[in-house]
């Protein structure tokens, strides 16, 4: 397994802005099975490294073909994004030139039944990314209140039938157990009904993966930490693919941005907001008519990118706005 595993979105804008410089350390906090890290790998220098990191065991599997043919150039590490300043720590490094996140599911997690993430294949109810780590969704399903599940719903998957999908739920398990995907998504179809092509269960499946992953709290911690991340001229860049993730990322990233109101002459920030972080993209980036015919999946991605502020001693004047 090699690129294959996941047809990597945006590659060409990945590019654009990764790697920096030739001899950087990159990190591809998502490999998925090793697409983007195989072009970033290409495009790095001879002493470049790439630390690859995914919470998946089988996607981290499928980028074991990277360490043979860039051999020293790559650590692959079982690890979630949220972790990396922990990962950075004991891979004794040091803040990176270049962070890479590709959110959400891949294709061949969708595609696998036996995962558990998609309607479109029945199987086992679970959307575990590591199925050694947290409980299942049929934990979640069989187990939360009415309450709880419609909260879900409405604040993971902005359904707005959230309550109507949570008491089918609790009429349906009463009979029996929710096992598998396919049970679920009958039982959605029942109660919600279909309004076009689109399978009514869409959002309450998205609600139900980011909570049993808890996909949302990973994104907020290593947006958080991002700034201790980046060395002065280290880039970011975040593909998401819901507002949910989308609406997170373009608000941490202007709130880093410099809002300086200090006048000209000032050598010093006085306002107390000199900021760390340039934007490289005024807008969301997204896939081209011709990506999104290859790869119907990359319609809804959006990529935005930062690019960290050369140091500057404490309350130093950085600049206005970019």
């Amino acid at each position: 397994m090699t690129a294959t595993y996941h047809v990597p979105v945006l590659a060409a804008e990945v590019l654009r802005f990764l790697p920096g410089r030739p001899d950087g350390v990159i990190v591809d906090g998502t490999a998925g099975g090793g697409g983007h890290a195989r072009q970033l790998l290409e495009h790095l220098g001879p002493r470049g490294l790439l630390v690859a990191l995914d919470r998946d065991p089988e996607a981290l599997a499928a980028c074991g073909s990277l360490t043979a043919d860039f051999p020293g150039r790559v650590r692959l590490v079982a690890s979630n994004f949220a972790d990396l300043p922990a990962v950075l720590r004991r891979e004794g490094l040091g803040p990176v030139d270049g962070i890479l996140l590709d959110l959400g599911v891949s294709s061949r997690q969708l595609d696998e039944g036996s995962r558990g993430f998609s309607f479109l294949r029945d199987g086992p109810l679970d959307m575990r990314m590591d199925p050694a780590a947290g409980v299942p969704a049929a934990a979640l399903v069989n187990g939360l209140s009415e309450g709880e599940l419609a909260r879900i719903f409405r604040e993971y998957g902005e359904e707005p039938r959230a309550s109507r999908a949570a008491r089918a739920i609790l009429r349906a398990r009463e009979r029996r157990p929710i096992v598998t995907t396919g049970e679920l998504a009958r039982v959605l179809e029942e109660a919600l009904g279909r309004r076009g092509p689109k399978h009514p269960g869409t959002q309450v499946f998205q609600a139900l993966r980011l909570a049993v992953n808890r996909e949302l709290e990973a994104l907020d911690g290593f947006l958080g930490a991002l700034p201790g991340l980046l060395a002065p001229g280290g880039r970011v860049v975040v593909i998401s693919y819901h507002s949910l993730e989308d609406r997170r990322v373009k608000t941490a990233l202007r709130d880093l941005v410099p809002h300086c109101r200090c006048p000209p002459e000032a050598l010093q920030c006085r306002c107390g907001e000199p900021g760390v972080l340039r934007l490289l993209t005024r807008k969301a980036v997204k896939a081209g008519p011709g990506e999104i015919e290859e790869n119907p999946r990359a319609r809804s991605a959006r990529l935005r990118a930062g690019e960290r502020l050369a140091e500057a001693p404490p309350g130093a004047r950085q600049g206005g706005p970019p």
